[in-house]
């Protein structure tokens, strides 16, 4: 287990250190969660009521805390500094040199010698894996893949022939990367298979989450930009594009050919029809349909997906429909009787 003095940890995260230096911290936690010897963090007035309250020993806070009880690490992001204080206390295993016994590698292939391999993992032709790469087991890397630096394969992780990885990416379990793009021409009657002969070409510093599914590209390549984050269970068909610092969240779908650029975040369940394109820092409400491109900087909700503000009052008039139902028959009741009243 891994421990760090108040003082130590100041040093690491170039925080103001308030109260005793010598403070030993063996974890960090929630609030909920925290016992005596653990870090917490907090960012706002109520959260930090209940740090304050914890059995905690020190609170990670950003803002003009104090504290009679606690350590306090004062910091210009309190969340930001969670992310770098869990990999102190929680860093990655590192990569254990070696190819196991049950791994089948083939003769042509590269793989560097601090890289490891894991049991059941099988390694086509003219593959390369690069240094310190983990690949955990049951992973089966296609011919001519190239595979970066750093990189993590999780269980059952499955790379078609040619993909191509970058450095520090890491991919979570039973995600298949490069299968065939959907693409059926209509022939005599029968649906007739266009054969996809492209590739997935994944940049630096990509999370994808488990059972996500990438499409080769028909023709040249489906693109994962650098350092964009993609949750589990998400479909990404061929040639599409996303740009780089993307968030992608869960059980969202796309159609062929989109294009998305740089900073976009789409949230979950929504989908995405082919062909469009997505500007920069472009957000998507979850559960949305969206149908056509979308300008730089809009945010989008709904479905069919609509500027937020346009959908947000379509939601409120149509919350009101049953009572606007009511007036109108009450209105014609009301007309009815009058004519009534005429005859």
């Amino acid at each position: 287990m891994k421990t760090f003095t108040t003082a130590e940890l100041a040093g690491h995260l170039n925080a103001e250190l308030i109260g005793d230096g010598s403070v030993v911290l063996t974890g960090f936690t929630s609030p909920d969660l925290a016992r005596a010897g653990d870090l917490t963090f907090a960012e706002k007035e109520s959260y930090f009521a209940a740090a304050d309250s914890s059995a905690a020993s020190a609170i990670l806070v950003s803002g003009p805390f104090a504290s009679a009880g606690k350590v306090l690490l004062r910091v210009p992001n309190a969340r930001v500094a969670a992310a770098r204080v869990l990999l102190l206390f929680h860093p990655l295993a590192p990569a254990v040199p070696g190819i196991d016994p049950a791994a089948r590698v083939a003769p042509g292939a590269t793989i560097d010698p601090s890289a490891q391999i894991g049991p059941g993992c099988v390694i086509g032709e003219g593959a390369s894996i690069g240094a310190r790469t983990i690949l955990s087991g049951g992973n089966h890397v296609g011919e001519d893949c190239r595979v970066g630096d750093d990189v993590r394969l999780f269980a059952n992780v499955i790379l078609y022939p040619r993909t191509r990885v970058g450095h520090r990416v890491a991919i979570h379990a039973g995600s298949v990367i490069g299968s065939d793009g959907y693409g059926y021409v209509f022939d005599q009657g029968r649906h007739l298979k266009m054969t996809q002969v492209g590739f997935v070409a994944i940049g630096d510093d990509v999370e994808i989450g488990a059972n996500t599914a990438i499409d080769r590209g028909a023709f040249g390549a489906t693109e994962i930009g650098e350092g964009t984050k993609i949750d589990n269970l998400v479909h990404i068909a061929h040639n599409v594009v996303i740009g780089r610092h993307c968030l992608i969240m869960g059980q969202v779908g796309f159609a062929g050919s989109t294009r998305l650029g740089d900073y976009c975040v789409i949230a979950s369940q929504s989908g995405l029809a082919g062909h469009l394109k997505l500007g920069r820092q472009v957000t998507v409400g979850g559960k949305s349909g969206v149908t056509r491109d979308i300008p730089d900087g809009e945010t989008v909700l709904g479905y069919p997906a609509a500027p937020d503000r346009q959908a947000k009052r379509q939601w409120i008039a149509v919350a009101k429909l049953p009572d606007l139902l009511h007036k109108v028959r009450d209105l014609e009741r009301r007309i009815e009787e009058l004519s009534a009243a005429k005859d």
